[in-house]
């Protein structure tokens, strides 16, 4: 019996006739496509974790201010 793992279900429910190609051993004709897709999907991923990670850094650096400004206000009290 064959595993059936998340991505065999996504592919069945989008097209079920290219699944049936696939798990018959049919290669796809667009190689070039897929592989131009596949790179758009991965430089996008790239931008959306450096987009994550500068928002972090930026939260970091307002909390730092703001720790900053507050031990200023007491030192001149």
């Amino acid at each position: 019996m064959a595993i059936i793992r998340a991505s065999d279900i996504g592919n069945y429910l989008y097209c079920r006739r290219a699944w049936k190609y696939r798990r018959d051993g049919f290669e796809s004709a667009n190689k070039a496509e897929l592989a131009a897709g596949t790179e758009l999907h991965r430089r996008h991923g790239r931008k959306a974790l450096s987009a994550v990670l500068l928002r972090a850094f930026g939260m970091l650096l307002l909390l730092a201010s703001i720790l900053l400004l507050v031990a200023y206000c007491a030192a001149q009290i």
